[in-house]
């Protein structure tokens, strides 16, 4: 892309909120599930996206708003995708069970595994690139190889559902939000994980009674957020032993049940989240004000990410299957 050339070799400079629509891009027939630009800066025009419609698109969402090609190897929702590495193949996991490694060019599956539970969480490890983490209907979490396609560890957790998985810096410990919150305890709501060993590091991090649908890192602290069903996002510390700060609260946003993911701006500065009135919400990472908020979609939006490269550039998609790029 001509437009990200020339940022390239520069250090990014600040995340201002975006004000105007660039490209309204609508080709799914369900929710859109997740975005996620390429993670290979000079290829990072492409967009990806997963949806309830059974379907994964790449688009180029800097250039033109089109979509440059549909993977259909999916029978039921595809709930979790993210691109390799190198930014050549897309990892996908869905309702049916199955797990897709897919060449983004060909569109041919380099593997395809049935999983034992249906999935709705997938994160490729920092560190090893043949590495990836499994999660969802079920109380195990999954670490796959894909050289063997084989699985290397589970983690076992008394719990019924992974709603997301994060990794922290260096990978070797990863936290695991789950459905575990019952009348009488909130406790194993976030779990903390030894990598390698597979052992609980703690279970012991957020007390409130709500679930956490997602998770973010912080790109330059050592901090990270969890969305919860509160209606408000709350903010920890990434090491141990992860202590919740209870003078920051970003609230104002609604979840209302929707898994609404998070994201900080690359430079740290802003967080943003998806609400379940459509609009997209700017705090100040440090403040915990809002900024402001931008009225992007009608249904619920689920997710809003800014783009790795480009100063200001954001993705959104929503319930309805709209995806929409503001500058």
């Amino acid at each position: 892309s001509e437009l990200i050339k020339p940022y390239l070799g520069s250090e990014y400079k600040s995340t201002e909120v975006p004000k105007k629509l660039v490209f309204y891009m609508s080709k799914h027939s369900g929710p859109v599930n997740e975005i996620q630009w390429c993670l290979v800066p000079e290829q990072s025009h492409m967009l990806l996206s997963a949806s309830m419609d059974k379907t994964m698109k790449v688009w180029d969402a800097v250039d033109t708003g089109c979509c440059l090609k549909t993977y259909c190897c999916h029978s039921s929702a595809v709930r979790a995708a993210q691109w390799s590495s190198c930014g050549k193949r897309i990892l996908s996991g869905g309702f049916d069970s199955m797990l897709h490694l897919t060449d983004v060019e060909t569109g041919k599956q380099i593997f395809s595994i049935k999983n034992e539970f249906r999935i709705s969480a997938l994160k490729f490890h920092p560190a090893e690139s043949n590495v990836f983490l499994c999660g969802g209907f079920s109380p195990e979490v999954k670490a796959w190889d894909i050289r063997t396609s084989k699985v290397l560890r589970v983690y076992k957790a008394a719990i019924q559902q992974t709603l997301d998985i994060l990794f922290l810096p260096e990978g070797r410990e990863f936290l695991t939000s789950t459905d575990a919150v019952s009348r009488d305890s909130a406790d194993r709501t976030i779990i903390a994980w030894d990598f390698q060993s597979a052992a609980k590091i703690s279970n012991q991090i957020f007390h409130e009674r709500y679930t956490c649908p997602s998770l973010t890192l912080h790109p330059k602290e050592s901090k990270f957020v969890a969305q919860t069903n509160g209606n408000y996002m709350a903010l920890f510390s990434a090491q141990r032993p992860y202590r919740i700060n209870k003078k920051k609260r970003y609230e104002g946003h609604k979840v209302e049940g929707f898994a609404v993911g998070c994201e900080f701006s690359p430079d740290g500065t802003l967080l943003v989240t998806g609400s379940s009135d459509g609009k997209v919400f700017f705090y100040n990472y440090h403040t915990a004000r809002i900024i402001r908020t931008l009225s992007a979609h009608k249904e619920a939006c689920l997710s809003a990410i800014f783009h790795p490269v480009l100063p200001s550039l954001l993705a959104t998609c929503n319930w309805a299957g709209e995806i929409k790029i503001w500058q």
